[in-house]
């Protein structure tokens, strides 16, 4: 991090603190929490960010629940003019409701009878959307990564711990039946402890993550590139960098905050630990030489286990590459006695202590009996037939479940700030090559 990078977010977030930076009055005002939730009273929510993540798999998961559960949208604020009448068009014609339209979060949080918010903007504004939203006394769900910087994660964790306010971070896996069966079978012992995991999440596709068309069309009058900066160093106008932020650091880091923070996030849930003892990685852009800075291939290595006991724990190895799609996304664990795969859902002895390899040591054999997960549950959470992505449809239900009955949702502020620690461990090896561990005292990542 450079310095003006450092005093640029120490600066907004001391502002953020005093409510001098356009977070809309940051919870000073009781009039924010008056509104207390009856059975029969109904939820309604702002949209924060137009994006196709909303548009294609959280809107969809939304309205399959919005009836059942007495939820609405009520408006939309998003500081690109285009996106909020693209969203009025949209929700208009998908569902005949109306959106009052809002430029800023400002217009949002100060216009009356908002309940809860659903968050999907660039990737480095989700923490500190989120200290918005909760400080003014809104709910809220917030796609992942929760946060890119350690000073962003420690925000949003003492905004949520200090007004209680219910926060759903968009880790779904924690929502899909075949994974919560993975972290019962795992917590039960009958799969043994891990020994190493395996990740991956190739694809080979030039377009992901670009929007050459938009890039041409969007202006920078049509928005509020200052406001779109937040805590991020000032710089010129770049519409790369507002609509492909991707890309670019520091907006986002790429593979570990989009694709790796799924899959790490379940580590933690299946063992409980909360972030790895050390992390190397090593990437670069090696295809798509098309100005982006984050890599475009990308491989880390995590210690993980008791920080006081050495001797104990396993290794995970995550790869992710644009430039060939074989071997898909994968999730394997190994233990002494087999493996268990989330692709295929199955626990297998595959790899297991043979009873040869076991007897020339004087030792058991040690082999998992088969078992496969289930992929589906029951009840009217699964019955119904959900448009967009169905683990998203579980993922956002139990948001709107624990917003009516207050209690913690699946993927809680605590879960999304462990996997923001691996994440951000992760981007800090790859950008200085060096090996980083994480001190617990002071919640920062240390390079070595």
């Amino acid at each position: 991090m450079n310095i003006q990078e450092n005093n640029s977010r120490r600066d907004f977030l001391k502002k953020a603190a005093l409510g001098t930076v356009g977070f809309s009055l940051m919870g000073l005002s009781a009039s924010s929490y008056s509104r207390i939730l009856g059975a029969n009273d109904r939820v309604q929510v702002g949209i924060v960010g137009f994006s196709n993540r909303f548009k294609d798999s959280l809107y969809p998961a939304f309205m399959n629940y919005a009836k059942e559960l007495n939820f609405e949208f009520v408006g939309v604020s998003d500081i690109w003019n285009r996106r909020r009448e693209e969203a009025e068009a949209f929700v208009k014609s998908k569902s005949g409701g109306k959106l009052k339209k809002f430029r800023n979060n400002d217009e949002l949080y100060a216009s009356k009878n908002l309940d809860a918010v659903i968050i999907s903007t660039a990737d480095f504004q989700h923490a500190l959307m989120g200290v918005e939203a909760v400080r003014n006394g809104k709910d809220a769900y917030i796609e992942k990564p929760m946060a890119e910087t350690m000073e962003d994660a420690r925000a949003i964790l003492k905004a949520v711990e200090e007004t209680g306010k219910i926060v759903q971070i968009g880790s779904q896996r924690r929502s899909a039946p075949n994974y919560i069966a993975a972290n019962e079978y795992i917590r039960s012992g009958k799969f043994g402890d891990i020994k190493m995991v395996e990740m991956s999440w190739n694809v080979n596709q030039p377009g992901r993550w670009r929007l050459p068309q938009l890039v041409k069309e969007i202006r920078e009058q049509d928005t509020d590139w200052n406001r779109y900066l937040m805590d991020r160093p000032k710089v010129a106008w770049d519409p790369r960098k507002y609509l492909e932020y991707r890309l670019f650091w520091p907006y986002s880091s790429g593979i570990p905050g989009q694709w790796m923070s799924h899959q790490i996030d379940t580590v933690h849930w299946f063992t409980g630990l909360e972030h790895p003892r050390s992390v190397v990685a090593n990437g670069g852009v090696y295809m798509w030489q098309d100005g982006r800075e984050n890599p475009d291939t990308l491989t880390a290595v995590f210690d993980y286990g008791p920080a006081d006991d050495l001797s104990k724990g396993f290794q995970v190895v995550y790869t992710s590459r644009f430039s060939n799609s074989a071997g898909g996304v994968k999730e394997l664990y190994y233990s002494n006695g087999g493996m268990l795969n989330l692709d295929t859902n199955k626990i297998t002895p595959e790899g297991g202590l043979e009873e040869r390899q076991a007897s020339a040591m004087g030792l058991k054999p040690n082999q998992l009996a088969e078992f496969t997960l289930p992929s589906h549950g029951g009840g009217t959470a699964t019955s119904v037939n959900m448009g967009g992505d169905p683990t998203t449809s579980l993922h956002v239900r139990n948001w709107m479940e624990c917003v009516r009955s207050r209690q913690t949702p699946n993927a809680s502020v605590r879960a999304g700030y462990n996997h923001s620690v691996a994440t951000i461990m992760t981007r800090i090896a790859t950008q200085t090559g060096k090996r980083v561990t994480f001190d617990d005292a002071r919640q920062e990542v240390v390079q070595s």
